[in-house]
């Protein structure tokens, strides 16, 4: 399990992210029309996962903004932004903020991805939502780059993550 800090309280995630060198785990979320998305809709891209808590929370937000403008930019690049919000709370966002460049996905059915990936909350005031992430993946769904966000009220090292896309 990873320990992580929320506000600066220890809490702990069910486990570790998977390993760089790994295939990624598949999954099925669900997009704002409420049809579901695979990982293997993405087969043939680079994959950014930026996976947070809720959209509703200021960092969570500004790494939407971010990656919608940084990632979006780079060829054959997906950017999936994965949360528990419901799809509906995640389509108001992008709406108001003029989001267009990348994938919101949600968690809420399940929450199996946050299981199969390792990364929920397993205590705290966040039990049961997903820490803060960055999981790159090349074309064939192989991690290139994890990062799990120490302080949850953090923002992720964009450049790190970006820079991964890079290395092929």
């Amino acid at each position: 399990m990873a320990n992580i800090t929320l506000g600066g309280t220890p809490v702990e995630t069910l486990g570790s992210l998977p390993k760089i060198g790994e295939k990624a785990p598949s999954f099925k979320l669900t997009v704002s029309d409420l049809s579901t998305q695979e990982l293997s809709d993405f087969e043939g891209h680079k994959v950014v996962l930026n996976i947070f808590p809720s959209v509703d929370t200021g960092t969570c937000a500004q790494s939407v903004r971010t990656f919608n403008k940084e990632a979006s930019e780079l060829n054959n690049t997906k950017v999936l932004c994965i949360s528990r919000d419901l799809p509906f709370a995640q389509a108001r966002f992008c709406g108001a903020e003029g989001i267009e460049n990348l994938v919101m996905l949600s968690d809420f059915k399940t929450g199996s991805f946050g299981k199969d990936y390792n990364l929920e909350f397993k205590n705290g005031a966040f039990e049961g939502l997903h820490s803060r992430c960055v999981i790159v993946l090349d074309e064939n769904g192989t991690i290139k780059y994890t990062e799990q966000v120490q302080e949850t009220a953090d923002e992720p090292n964009y450049k790190a993550a970006l820079e991964a896309l890079l290395d092929e």
